[in-house]
């Protein structure tokens, strides 16, 4: 059972069903990567929008569930041990919700290494180097004189973009055929690239396997309405 003795962030955004897994997140790539999982795997949960403002996550409810103040977090009313547990890191829900649930990790042992270590790749590579990029590109960074930091990240993505481009050569999916939570992290942030104005600069369109991969990621069901979930407000 959720109380918020243990969780205070229940004050702020209390939980109308406290039976289900609680999300707090907001619709960013690494945000929608808990929800396409939870819609993944059927798991009952509740959808908070926290923005990415100072109010919200910055504010000590949120804190107190993840002192690195970033979305998405969760708490699991239950958890192991017969006890609720909160996580922050979306790389790390997206393994908690694999294991919980028996499902997006492949078939075997060899499935799940390869997994994590995709996931990996993602969460130290793909993740940062493209928020950076996009910072450079889009935000405040783009109005810089010196360009030196932008083509560094434009440099790095164009790069992270080829790994996957030479590993999705023949495959659906980053580990085969199997549909893994490293695809659920690395999609949505392939996806941003729109958002980021960029597609034309890293040469997308020469990506003929990312490109399809993206398109196969982007029909699943579980995908469109993890896009939207939490809504923003």
């Amino acid at each position: 059972m959720i109380d918020a003795a243990t969780f205070p962030i229940t004050t702020r955004w209390p939980a109308q069903n406290p039976q289900a897994i609680q999300l707090y997140s907001f619709p960013t790539p690494n945000g929608v990567k808990v929800s396409i999982a939870l819609e993944e795997t059927g798991l009952p949960y509740e959808a908070h929008t926290v923005t990415l403002s100072d109010a919200n996550v910055k504010s000590a409810p949120f804190l107190s569930l993840n002192p690195n103040n970033k979305i998405p977090a969760i708490i699991d009313p239950n958890g192991p041990d017969g006890r609720p547990i909160g996580l922050f890191e979306s790389g790390a829900i997206l393994i908690y919700l694999a294991e919980k649930s028996g499902q997006l990790m492949g078939q075997t042992a060899s499935d799940k290494a390869k997994t994590i270590q995709w996931l990996m790749f993602q969460m130290g590579g793909l993740g940062p180097m493209f928020g950076q990029m996009g910072f450079f590109s889009k935000f405040a960074g783009s109005e810089w004189e010196d360009k030196r930091p932008q083509q560094r990240y434009l440099t790095e993505a164009r790069r992270l973009l080829n790994v996957l481009e030479r590993e999705m050569e023949g495959k659906d999916w980053i580990i085969g055929k199997d549909y893994t939570i490293a695809d659920i992290a690395i999609g949505p942030w392939l996806r941003a690239l729109d958002f980021y104005g960029v597609k034309e600069l890293l040469e997308w369109d020469q990506h003929k396997n990312l490109v399809r991969y993206l398109d196969r990621f982007l029909e699943r069901p579980a995908m469109q309405k993890g896009l939207v979930t939490p809504p923003r407000e």
